[in-house]
């Protein structure tokens, strides 16, 4: 629009002056040669310089003086030094200078007498040359900034999809962690709640006070189960107010030996040795969870008059947990749904850098390896 509008000024104020000799109608076509390529000078920067000059050397060729379109010249220099190519802005502008002495020469030999480079001419050139060189300086300017904003502007995409895949990877870290948390939950509480409800089926029609005790283990760890659950969807909840469970430690593995032995596995607990040091609270809830997961596992794959032993070894590195049964062995891993408990296992466990191991044993029964190194700072 600002490219229309120059040119109908410019022809305009050409066909409104007097040139002599000269037919006004020719200079009103080099008029428009000069100023009518300009309304497409971002979109095609290079192909229009080309045919501005073009314009400018055939008036240099057949006009002596100057017209209204030599302002073509600093527009065209600002607009190729901003939106063309690194060599095109260099190489306006070089031709820029030397339009800036064709023209001069052409204005000023003819009158000339003795003196080849007059007063006049010197100031004349040093004029126009400085019309080119500050057009190019602004021009070279702008286009420093809007390469600059670009820049800035690239970066802040690639920083905001950078951010968006760490929140991705942070969703999906997190959707694995409680798929975890919910599967020994429910797992273990459930293969409680199964085995003591099996148990009071049968137990109900000889001994009653038996079937009683039976379905309170069942109540409890129904209740103890539902606690977990809350804890666990307290985290997605934004509410501050929601009540959260302390997470389980070494302390509670205890107690969770106690739950499995009421549900009529026998099982025992062995400590050896004292801790080096403190493990992470991470570290403390992973080793709850290979324990609890591994008695799970017991009671559901193992068959019937299975025991267990859990055996908890502190060593100079780190915690060695070795949980070993007495049961089917080999055919627990022909069980349908044994392989998941054991792969959230062993991802829980790499995360403090430590391994995990399950397989059965020479002469029957199962064991689960454990270790979890200290956290060394």
């Amino acid at each position: 629009m600002a490219g229309a509008a120059y040119t109908l000024v410019v022809s305009a104020g050409t066909l409104g002056l007097g040139y002599g000799v000269y037919n006004p109608w020719y200079l009103f076509v080099l008029c428009l040669l000069q100023t009518a390529p300009l309304m497409y000078r971002r979109r095609h920067p290079w192909a229009v310089t080309l045919i501005v000059i073009g314009g400018h050397l055939l008036q240099v060729a057949t006009y002596p003086g100057l017209l209204p379109s030599q302002f073509s010249v600093p527009i065209l220099v600002y607009t190729i030094a901003v939106y063309g190519k690194r060599w095109q802005s260099f190489a306006t502008l070089a031709t820029g200078i030397v339009g800036a002495m064709l023209v001069t020469g052409r204005m000023f030999v003819p009158y000339s007498d003795s003196q080849l480079i007059s007063f006049d001419m010197i100031i004349s050139f040093v004029g126009l040359s400085l019309i080119v060189l500050v057009s190019w300086t602004f021009g070279d300017l702008a286009r420093t900034r809007r390469l600059t904003m670009e820049g800035l502007r690239d970066r802040a995409n690639r920083l905001e999809m950078e951010r968006q895949y760490e929140r991705d990877l942070a969703a999906s870290d997190e959707r694995n962690h409680i798929a975890r948390e919910m599967h020994d939950i429910v797992a273990h509480s459930l293969s409680v709640i199964i085995t003591q409800a099996d148990g009071a089926r049968y137990a109900a029609t000889k001994d009653p006070q038996i079937a009683i005790e039976t379905l309170k283990t069942v109540s409890d760890t129904g209740r103890s189960s539902l606690r977990e659950m809350r804890r666990l969807l307290g985290v997605l909840r934004t509410d501050e107010a929601a009540e959260n469970r302390p997470l389980p430690t070494l302390m509670d593995i205890d107690d969770l030996v106690g739950t499995t032995q009421r549900s009529g596995l026998e099982a025992h607990l062995v400590v050896e040795g004292a801790p080096r040091r403190e493990l992470p609270a991470g570290a403390e809830l992973t080793a709850y969870r290979c324990v609890q997961e591994s008695l799970t596992n017991v009671m559901k794959h193992a068959g019937a008059n299975a025991s267990a032993q859990v055996a908890l070894t502190w060593t100079g590195k780190g915690l060695e947990i070795l949980v070993t049964d007495n049961g089917r062995g080999a055919g627990a891993l022909t069980q349908d749904g044994a392989g998941q408990g054991l792969r959230g296992m062993c991802e829980r466990v790499s995360l403090y850098e430590g391994w995990a191991k399950a397989g059965p044993i020479t002469g029957g029964g199962f064991q689960v390896s454990v270790f979890i190194p200290y956290s060394e700072d």
